[in-house]
């Protein structure tokens, strides 16, 4: 070797040189095997999802929101969860709990990642029907009338003015009055009085009397209970109803009124909910009145409710679900219920549109209580 090497005159460190770098290049990988070892790709994904509480009675979960996750795939080290657009939640046991707060019932796309140790991933994406019940309402006011006397002038103001010329709007015949004959507390409920009699205030003669009372709280979103007994007779016009804050400075219907309800004696039988808006008042197309047959008005007691939320006015009797006021297209002509509102309790008589029996002498509507709930 050594005779070889001086006959060519190449240097046996050079020879030696070239020896490694034929040994490195025989034990590294091509340029097409990158780390040195072939892609792993999952493979056999699987999703399940389970919705908590689910059962019979109710197919889209408890009310909680909460579901459960569990993914498997083989050649998979880990897994990452979308939930919508929120970031990817990474879980090295493929196990992740999720909680929805969108209140209702509302689907949504849950997507799975699986990855394996050499980085390359495979997804699925599956749809859950979920259902969110509302936060559970607590009492923010109420007036259970159990003191007897005049009615609580820290709760109630008397609306006794006359704003139409000394009369009332829609051809009402009535003045109202603060006096406690049309008005008081006795034996745990408050009585509205209607009553046939001479009266003469604001320099206008009426042939009837009654009360109109007004809620000093104020309140945007919640749920009203009114438990009332309705007054019969033919002409009466008793209602449970609310009107705007802002009516002095918007005016109606900009304000936004809701009728809980209504009754009219010359249809005993009936009691109606009903909306006006700038978009339409009471009975518009594609708007309906909420009417319900109810022939014990005036000698039970039922529960009057609203239910309102950003979305909707939800009108109930006694619990159950009678008519909601919810357009597709919200806007100042459509939904001005966005900002407080104060209730109003009284009971009319005669209307532009319907006359008086001529033999009423005086009716009541009794209330048990006024609650509200938020």
């Amino acid at each position: 070797m050594n005779v070889i090497l001086r006959k060519l005159h190449i240097p046996a460190s050079m020879v030696l040189l070239k020896f490694l770098l034929i040994f490195m290049l025989s034990c590294g990988g091509g340029e097409d095997e990158p780390g040195g070892s072939d892609p792993v790709i999952p493979s056999e994904l699987k999703l399940e999802i389970l919705v908590l509480g689910t059962d019979g009675a109710n197919l889209n979960g408890d009310g909680s929101g909460m579901i459960k996750c569990t993914a498997t795939a083989s050649d998979a080290v880990r897994f990452g969860f979308k939930f919508g657009t929120d970031p990817e939640v990474p879980s090295t046991t493929g196990i992740v709990d999720h909680t929805y707060t969108a209140l209702g019932t509302n689907t949504y796309p849950v997507t799975v990642y699986a990855y394996s140790g050499t980085g390359n991933s495979v997804n699925i994406t599956k749809s859950v029907t979920v259902y969110v019940k509302p936060p559970e309402l607590k009492l923010v006011w109420s007036d259970e009338f159990s003191t007897d006397g005049p009615v609580s002038a820290s709760n109630w103001n008397h609306e006794t003015v006359p704003p139409d010329n000394g009369s009332w709007w829609n051809g009402e015949k009535q003045h109202y009055t603060a006096r406690t004959d049309n008005s008081y507390v006795s034996g745990g409920t408050l009585k509205i009085v209607a009553k046939r009699e001479t009266y003469t205030a604001y320099n206008t003669t009426k042939l009837y009397t009654s009360a109109r009372l007004t809620s000093k709280f104020n309140f945007t979103y919640g749920r009203l209970e009114v438990r009332a007994k309705l007054p019969k007779g033919s002409g009466t016009w008793p209602a449970i109803w609310m009107l705007g804050s802002n009516i002095s400075t918007v005016g109606w219907p900009a304000c936004g009124e809701i009728d809980v309800m209504e009754h009219w004696g010359h249809i005993p039988g009936e009691v109606s909910s009903a909306t006006h808006t700038p978009s339409c008042s009471g009975g518009c197309a594609n708007v309906r009145v909420g009417a319900t047959q109810l022939n014990d008005y005036d000698t039970e007691f039922h529960v009057y409710s609203l239910e309102w939320t950003k979305e909707s006015l939800r009108f109930l009797i006694d619990g159950v679900f009678k008519y909601a006021y919810k357009p597709a297209v919200k806007n100042d002509n459509t939904w001005p219920y966005t900002a407080d509102q104060f209730i109003i309790l009284n009971v009319a008589m005669g209307g532009s549109w319907f006359t008086i029996d001529p033999n009423f002498t005086e009716s009541a509507m009794e209330i048990d209580y006024v609650k509200v709930y938020q």
